[in-house]
């Protein structure tokens, strides 16, 4: 496999056949890249882009419509037969993450339309991406309006503007790379799902190709010219390979055996759709053409599925990408079982037969689900429970209205949703027939440099847009022991996973701190990965006594230094308790001064009663009354419920 001069150290050989065979065919969908940071992703990618064959289009399209085959409905053409070409190299577009929605599709040209009067639509983001690479880095992060806006043009090749009085479409097919760091958070199964490919990339450990990376980008820092043309040679020729595979591909031959095998193995893995068949049999085509084949064999299917599969088993977002290696070889005959040296039943000198209970008693020291443990520091006996299938959870909504980043929980002033106004400012979509009227009713004139005279200006005013954002969801849950019983912390954490399930959903920031023993603790800084808050919540034990007041003051302080990162995202409270508050001296006292000091905060909050059986205290009711919270049994977490407004003390 050939190699770039620093990710080939640094990432696996999967990354740059993936991108090499999207070079190959376009039509494959894109890769998407996980890893942990520092791993030269975006290096990767960038390197790779620069070795595409150039590209020849119709002269002085903004659309770069091939001369070969035009786009009739190109906004620039129709374009005549034998029109004037020009080859250029071809682009990688980069997708910002904070980029607006006119910037990605394109929207009217304001400058013409404010002097000329005329509606001229400007091309986007996406019309300068065609029949090129959109790259995204750090896709994970990307606002929800732009991933609707790119599955769009995924999905039908095309990009539709229907504003400002502007109805334009033009095509819009380019080869989608994204990298992200999973640790950021998932992506959107329907974003997911469009990219063809997915590779995961992570540091190496051994010693001396850690060194070797190092050496390289010394090497590179002290002269970049001197780095460059010590590996022109070799990239001449990976540019000359990628070349040869494009010209060869249209003459692979896919039989029939290659496109039932594609398919036992797509069914056998249980995918969802028809894409994934798709996408495998492309991408066993290209490895074909990549390796000099005219024929596809075992081997490019095997290759194919290893790359277009894994992403595409996720049943939920907490699931582990990845694929059984092992019943792929099964499935194309690459490998056999191997014969049992000591046969079937014989247990082997060193084994333990089912009656010798071994050194730690029977089972031969494995762990038994839901055995007690001894607490660090806390003298109790603690225990785990595993949580059952998440559900749909109700919508717990912050009251008000605020303008923190889109998202899909509370309301607020965000930069997409329906326009309910407008107003004077320097930034934000502009309002056209606001500021129209405006500049009728009062027009305003400014002095020009250089003259005498006076020019006259438009009242721009802006759009005020109301739509959903997200917010901080942070959990606050008793692990004590009055919630140790097993059945009981299943339940909760059942809710508490399905509570995560909807976070993910709807594009929140989660936090997670637990309290047990004699303190509390911030088990889950605020992140975006809902796959850690899950993973922390499955490992959480339960046991010892209640610090009720430690766990709200802890929950309180964590809010507050987070409002100072993020002023305007909001916070919603979720307090998992049964109320009661048996650590330290006073705590009944400390416990209500502390959620006093929250109400007092004004931080939105709910309160999951997770006090269960036929006779009850109401030990959480109190609380969330002193809270100003949302009282909900953990038994109507379900959706079954109606949307509840969490609404919080004013400070």
């Amino acid at each position: 496999m050939h190699v770039y001069p620093f990710s080939a150290v640094v990432g696996s050989d999967d990354l740059a056949l993936a991108l090499s065979l999207c070079a190959v065919s376009p039509s494959i969908g894109g890769v998407l890249v996980r890893g942990e940071k520092g791993t030269a992703k975006s290096t990767t990618v960038r390197a790779q882009a620069a070795l595409l064959p150039q590209v020849t289009e119709v002269a002085d399209c903004r659309f770069a419509c091939d001369p070969a085959a035009p786009d009739p409905s190109c906004p620039d053409g129709p374009h005549p037969h034998g029109a004037a070409a020009q080859t250029r190299p071809a682009r990688l577009v980069e997708l910002p993450v904070g980029a607006t929605e006119d910037r990605v599709t394109g929207s009217l040209h304001l400058q013409k339309a404010l002097s000329a009067g005329t509606a001229e639509y400007e091309p986007g983001l996406l019309a300068r991406a065609h029949r090129g690479v959109l790259y995204v880095d750090e896709v994970n992060l990307l606002h929800d309006h732009l991933v609707d806006l790119l599955l769009d043009a995924a999905a039908m090749g095309r990009c539709s503007v229907e504003r400002d009085g502007v109805s334009v479409s033009h095509a819009a097919r380019f080869v989608l790379v994204g990298t992200m760091n999973p640790e950021e958070g998932e992506l959107r199964p329907q974003l997911l799902d469009r990219f063809g490919l997915t590779v995961e990339v992570a540091a190496p450990r051994d010693p001396q190709v850690r060194a070797e990376i190092v050496r390289r980008r010394l090497a590179f820092d002290a002269d970049p010219a001197a780095f460059v043309a010590g590996w022109a040679d070799a990239e001449s020729e990976l540019a000359r390979r990628l070349a040869g595979a494009r010209e060869r591909l249209p003459h692979v031959r896919l039989g029939d055996d290659a496109l039932v095998a594609i398919a036992e193995v797509c069914a056998a893995f249980d995918v969802d759709g028809m894409r994934a068949d798709l996408v495998t049999a492309k991408t066993a085509v290209a490895h074909a053409a990549w390796a000099g084949r005219d024929e596809v064999t075992r081997e490019d299917i095997a290759v194919a599925a290893r790359l277009a599969l894994p992403h595409r088993r996720r049943r939920n977002p907490f699931d582990e990408p990845g694929m059984d290696e092992t019943l792929l070889d099964e499935l194309l005959g690459d490998r056999s079982p191997e014969p049992d040296p000591d046969g079937p039943d014989d247990p082997g000198p060193d084994d333990p037969g089912p009656d010798d209970p071994g050194p730690d008693g029977p089972g031969g020291g494995e762990a038994t689900p839901g055995r007690d443990d001894r607490a660090e520091g806390s003298g109790a006996a603690t225990s785990v429970a595993a949580p059952a299938e998440p559900y749909r959870t109700r919508l717990f909504t912050v009251d008000r209205t605020g303008r923190g980043t889109a998202g899909r929980r509370s309301r607020a002033r965000t930069t997409v949703g329906r326009t309910v106004g407008e107003r004077r400012a320097d930034t934000g979509p502009v309002h056209l027939p606001a500021t129209i009227r405006a500049t009728a009713a009062h027009p305003c004139a400014f002095p020009v440099a250089g003259t005498t005279g006076n020019a006259h200006g438009w009242q721009v005013r802006r759009k005020v847009v109301e739509g959903r954002e997200a917010n901080l969801v942070l959990l606050c849950v008793d692990a004590s022991g009055s919630m140790a019983a097993r059945q009981r912390m299943t339940q909760v954490k059942t809710a508490i996973l399905s509570l995560l399930l909807d976070a993910y959903r709807r594009r929140d920031t989660v936090g997670l701190v637990t309290f047990r023993g004699d303190r509390a603790v911030l088990a889950l800084p605020p992140t975006n990965s809902v796959d850690v808050a899950a993973a922390r919540l499955r490992e959480l034990p339960a046991g010892g006594r209640t610090p009720l007041a430690e766990g709200l003051l802890e929950a309180a302080e964590t809010i507050r230094r987070h409002r100072l990162r993020e002023p305007d995202r909001r916070a919603l409270l979720v307090v998992v308790t049964d109320g009661r508050a048996t650590a330290g001296a006073d705590a009944v006292a400390r416990s209500l001064a502390a959620a006093d000091r929250i109400a007092t905060a004004g931080i939105d909050a709910v309160v999951v009663d997770s006090e269960t059986g036929r006779f009850r205290m109401g030990l959480a009711a109190r609380l969330a009354e002193r809270l100003g919270a949302e009282h909900v049994p953990v038994g109507e977490v379900h959706a079954d419920a109606l949307t509840t407004v969490v609404r919080g003390r004013a400070a």
